[in-house]
């Protein structure tokens, strides 16, 4: 049986391209918002991105398209023309929220410009997911999640281990800096709602995507009015050992900083005759000889498998934790367990595994209710909508079983 989600009657359009605006609708549109996703005549950017089927680029099957946009009605509309900025206009005078994160250069230019907008819908709230803002010296820049990542800070703290300090900075995989922008954005839009009812109007809701990245620092910020530091990648750790090793059949990642941790790890590496060395005395010892202690670890943890010296590590006490690869991730019986995969039969790309949600509601729980829209496959429909004034109903009985 499928039950309302908790966000059920909430109205979302949504604009832009690749990956902020469409996973923060996402977030809404997984607990029951309706979503109207507009796009391009020429698609969102983000269905040229794989990966794809066999290796079959298709604007209707990218995997990464897929994962942002179940879920949601998808319609085409060019609103750099005046008649896509009126079909923009029919879908925001009954919505609850716009978001999008077209570049701040652009938003005029596409009627996206807030001050009009509230005039067709007083109570529109609209979010914008901008690089920089809306004001200051940068807000007119455009950038890509690399830019983002270098100027929120994160890319400088990024990159190897001990040793790497002199390595340039490094990025993370995958559009790590647009997610933190969407999360930031829900949450600001949830508080935009909860306001609307006392002030009984919308308002514009700003997110910079390089302040939610600079916002994340943690301690960064302090090691400076602190201790006159400048924070960088870990580099050389105080205390050992607290790092990665290589095992016969994967990576494992050790911490055994506590003396009595250390005694047991010395015990399950067999008691070797290192370990009493008066360099490796105690754990300060063991990271000023820290390159000296690696090898000889590493030499034993080399005919380890992961798995079992992760058990026996937890039959000891010792802290050690199995560094996941996806495919131990779709393995794993934990997530497998918890539900944490979705399948999707989505057209022309078929069955399809998702990631779910990551939290659980006991009484209104999130699902999967339609596949990703194939580019405009919803917009005939709800043009015909907009003349009859139900554009957010269902349009059939066959799209509502889905």
């Amino acid at each position: 049986m499928i039950s309302a989600g908790p966000l059920q009657g909430l109205r979302i359009v949504e604009c832009g391209g690749l990956v902020s605006a469409a996973y923060a609708c996402k977030l809404f549109a997984d607990l029951g918002a309706k979503v109207i996703k507009i796009e391009p005549p020429w698609g969102d950017p983000s269905r040229q991105r794989g990966p794809f089927p066999r290796g079959r680029p298709d604007p209707d099957a990218s995997g990464l398209f897929i994962y942002l946009n179940c879920n949601k009605r998808g319609v085409v509309a060019d609103l750099s023309q005046r008649s896509g900025q009126e079909f923009l206009c029919g879908l925001v005078r009954e919505a609850d929220l716009l978001i999008h994160n077209v570049p701040p250069s652009r938003i005029d230019r596409l009627g996206l410009n807030y001050e009009h907008l509230s005039r067709v819908n007083p109570k529109l709230i609209k979010v914008s997911i901008t690089p920089f803002g809306i004001h200051g010296p940068l807000s007119a820049y455009e950038a890509s999640d690399l830019i983002l990542w270098a100027a929120g800070g994160l890319a400088y703290l990024n990159g190897a281990g001990p040793g790497s300090d002199d390595l340039p900075p490094l990025k993370p995989f995958g559009w790590q800096a647009s997610v933190q922008g969407a999360l930031n954005a829900a949450v600001a839009a949830l508080g935009a709602l909860f306001a609307r009812r006392k002030l009984g109007r919308g308002q514009h809701v700003v997110v910079s995507v390089q302040q939610c990245v600079a916002s994340i620092l943690e301690l960064t910020f302090e090691y400076y009015p602190y201790m006159g530091l400048v924070a960088s990648r870990l580099g050389q750790k105080p205390i050992q050992p607290l790092d990665f090793f290589e095992c016969r059949d994967g990576w494992i990642f050790v911490c055994c900083v506590e003396e009595h941790q250390w005694q047991q790890l010395v015990e399950l590496m067999g008691h070797p005759d290192w370990a009493d060395l008066e360099i490796f005395r105690d754990r300060l010892s063991r990271a000023r000889n820290w390159d000296a202690l690696k090898l000889l670890m590493q030499e034993w943890m080399a005919e380890q498998s992961v798995e079992e010296l992760y058990h026996a590590g937890q039959a000891r006490r010792i802290p050690l934790a199995p560094v996941s690869t996806m495919g131990d991730l779709l393995r794993s019986p934990h997530l497998s367990k918890r539900g944490f995969f979705a399948v999707v039969d989505q057209p022309i790309a078929g069955r399809t595994t998702l990631p779910g949600a990551p939290y659980r509601l006991s009484r209104t729980p999130w699902q999967l209710r339609r596949p990703a829209p194939r580019l405009g496959e919803h917009t005939s429909e709800v043009l015909r909508a907009l003349n009859t004034g139900s554009v957010w109903d269902e349009a059939t009985s066959e799209e509502s079983s889905r």
